[in-house]
């Protein structure tokens, strides 16, 4: 099937997930996840109305921007981003989704201040507790702290979160974090903090998308979703 059958599909599930809680699918936005898909299907998924996209690798996502800097479309880093290069992610990207410490947000907020640009953010949450995964654990004093650390960083925008759960084939296995997401959302949203704007939650992929759509998330990230499996990363991009 082609990349614009794909996305019709995947509209009608979206559609479908938000009706059954009587949300409105329109509040949800709907990512592409392009690490390794080469420019041309990126295009392709650009003409068939995409305009949100989602990249993992700040060196990859490089070699590409010169070729796609002509579309209309915003570029997310929902990859692990090491300090080190920070500057480049903030430059190359209209978003950072995967922000897990306190000195990556420092690091962050002197980048984009340099750049004279506001930079919004999400805080990636470890919602499981797994070790091989990023992200701060929901109950962490670092949170609190990146939190309250908000309005020194006033470069950087605190939009919301983004978790991933741990993966099961059965999409049902990934409610119960879903939820505790969500309340983790809402308990943060409440507390009315500055520089903090609880408006994105960041959750669900290609095999879960319509439970996290059930339980609350704004934005789902879907790549063999849309493009098919995963293109070895030595493809031509």
């Amino acid at each position: 099937m082609s990349i614009a059958e794909n996305l019709s599909l995947l509209r009608s599930r979206i559609i479908g997930a938000a009706r059954r809680v009587h949300r409105n699918p329109e509040d949800i936005a709907l990512m592409a996840v392009t690490k390794t898909v080469a420019t041309a299907r990126i295009r392709e998924a650009y003409a068939a109305g995409l305009r949100t996209f989602g990249e993992n690798r700040v060196q990859e996502f490089a070699t590409k921007a010169d070729a796609l800097k002509d579309l209309d479309a915003e570029w997310h880093m929902i990859g692990h981003l090491q300090t080190n290069k920070s500057a480049k992610a903030a430059q190359l990207f209209a978003h950072i989704d995967s922000v897990d410490s306190v000195h990556l947000a420092q690091r962050l907020h002197s980048a984009a201040r340099d750049l004279r640009k506001k930079l919004p953010i999400l805080i990636e949450i470890n919602i499981a507790g797994e070790s091989a995964k990023s992200g701060l654990p929901p109950e962490s004093a670092e949170l609190a702290q990146l939190l309250e650390a908000a309005p020194e960083s006033s470069s950087l925008e605190i939009r919301g979160l983004m978790t991933v759960p741990p993966y099961n084939k059965d999409p049902e296995q990934s409610r119960p974090y879903f939820r505790k997401m969500r309340a983790l959302f809402e308990q943060i949203a409440s507390r009315d903090l500055t520089g903090v704007c609880m408006t994105v939650l960041s959750m669900g992929m290609s095999h879960d998308f319509e439970i996290a759509i059930e339980e609350g998330s704004t934005c789902i990230r879907l790549g063999t979703a849309i493009f098919g499996d995963r293109q070895p990363l030595g493809s031509k991009l």
